[in-house]
């Protein structure tokens, strides 16, 4: 098993929470787009980190409520090849939520949403 090295803050260790109303199938949607694994679950929570171990635990946490409006706090994809990363992500089961990309000094973007419609954005930073 890898060693584990959690993402740190002044205090102690930053873990990114995400609601969603079917664990299995968030744990599986977001494992395959960060390429992060499993590493526990307890009741309604469900742990993925980083495969070689290192940075930030994302926990799945299963909730009965619907979302119903924009998240105020989402993840940023960022990557050389903006098309290529949408379609990967869609492939697993994102929607894309822009209709073209939205460019913004040198950046561009597409905001998806992933099987439970929490947004986040597949970014590419200026050339």
């Amino acid at each position: 098993m890898t060693a584990r090295t959690p993402q740190s803050y002044a205090r102690g260790e930053l873990v990114i929470v995400l609601d969603a109303a079917d664990l299995e199938r968030a744990a599986d949607f977001w494992s395959q787009v960060l390429g992060y694994r499993r590493a526990g679950a307890s009741g309604k929570y469900l742990s993925l980190i980083p495969a070689d171990g290192v940075g930030c635990e994302l926990v799945v946490q299963r909730v009965d409520d619907v979302k119903r409006e924009k998240n105020r706090l989402h993840l940023d994809l960022r990557t050389a090849d903006l098309e290529a990363e949408v379609a990967r992500v869609v492939a697993l089961g994102a929607t894309v939520l822009t209709a073209e990309p939205i460019v913004e000094d040198g950046w561009r973007w597409h905001v998806l949403g992933d099987p439970d419609g929490n947004e986040s954005c597949v970014l590419q930073p200026p050339r």
